[in-house]
């Protein structure tokens, strides 16, 4: 996977403008809020979803400015693609190659990245949201299905506690329940299964990662943490059957708080370093450690299942590492297509083989 081209339109602060990236590493240099992260951003779209940030459509619209325009053209199984996304009114409206679609989701399995940013370095100490999207938003990325059934997990999940608030005032749609929560298992099944192949997989490539910057004096694992009982190893049908019980028991529950309080939106992932939690003993530097080999193993992992190198793209956070994993990181991402993000040009080896550009009040020069 290749970006040949990006060209931009009144997107947040850049200046109208077009990219033209080498197949290797790709530094984006300049001072503070001159629109390196906005770039990045910009070619983080196309993966389908929405900003590594969490800005709503809205904001990546220029100020003043009725819509925002944003084209790629890259390399993506055997041969070149290209896509547009336009976002006015708060929307997106997609076309892959030259073909309008119905959502952004449509580019999953097109284009494919990896990001990395410095609100990732908080992946451990902050609160279990942050772990569940990051295995959501890798499984997404290699199945456009993953996508839906997440999807229609949450929507389910909402029209379920919907009801739960309404049974109050209306204590016969009770017997409704069993409806929802047939839904409920059927999707949250799915996910889980999902969320346990790649921790698998996670726990493999990330463990490699993490002896080799450690200097093989950490071990890491990872612990899937659910209120239904569900372990790693368990079948599609164990975990059905697992969250049927666990909805069973905990509907009184539900019930008196009008919510959903099991099932996949409420699960945890732990992460541990030699057998003990990272985010209750974890130093910093070892935190760090931790979501950089996590990151690499992402990258690894998607590469084995879709077959594509995904791009990588690395906001900021060469800064917030020290000289030997600046070393481990940039000696692991060889071969692939990187964009990175910086206040001044690197001096690094591997930085100098690849192109620099200067970004300026939004404007490349």
């Amino acid at each position: 996977m290749r970006v040949l081209g990006l060209q931009f339109e009144n997107y947040r602060n850049l200046k109208n403008g077009l990219l033209e990236p080498c197949p290797g590493v790709n530094v984006i240099c300049g001072k503070n809020a001159q629109g390196k992260t906005n770039l990045l951003e910009a070619l983080w779209l196309f993966c389908g979803g929405h900003s590594f940030r969490g800005s709503k459509d809205c904001e990546l619209v220029a100020f003043e400015k009725k819509f925002a325009l944003l084209k790629s053209r890259f390399y993506s199984f055997n041969r070149e693609q290209t896509a547009q996304i336009k976002i006015i009114g708060g929307k997106k409206q997609v076309e892959i190659n030259g073909v309008p679609k119905k959502s952004s989701s449509s580019l999953i399995e097109k284009y494919n990245a990896v990001v990395f940013s410095p609100e990732h370095l908080t992946l451990i100490k902050r609160g279990p949201s942050l772990r569940r999207n990051f295995v959501d938003s890798a499984v997404c990325r290699e199945k456009l299905k993953n996508a839906v059934t997440i999807s229609k997990y949450s929507k389910t999940l909402n029209q379920r506690n919907s009801l739960l608030k309404e049974i109050v005032k209306k204590p016969r749609l009770k017997e409704t329940l069993d409806i929802w929560d047939e839904s409920m298992c059927y999707f949250g099944a799915m996910i889980i299964f999902e969320r346990l192949k790649f921790l698998k997989q996670l726990k493999d490539f990330a463990g490699t990662y993490h002896q080799g910057i450690s200097e093989e004096k950490e071990i890491i694992d990872f612990y899937y943490c659910s209120n239904a009982g569900i372990e790693q190893g368990d079948s599609l049908e164990d975990i059905k059957e697992k969250l049927q019980k666990a909805l069973i028991k905990y509907r009184s529950d539900d019930l008196n708080y009008g919510c959903t309080n099991v099932g996949p939106h409420r699960d945890d992932i732990d992460i541990l370093i030699n057998g003990k939690k990272a985010k209750l003993y974890a130093s910093q530097g070892q935190q760090r450690s931790a979501v950089l080999s996590m990151k690499l193993a992402e990258a690894e992992i998607l590469t084995e299942r879709t077959g594509e190198k995904p791009v990588i793209l690395l906001d900021d956070v060469l800064s917030e590492l020290d000289d030997s994993r600046q070393n481990f990181l940039l000696n692991k991402i060889d071969g692939y297509q990187v964009f990175i993000t910086c206040c001044e040009k690197s001096n690094k080896k591997q930085l100098e083989n690849g192109r620099v550009f200067k970004i300026e009040e939004g404007k490349i020069v």
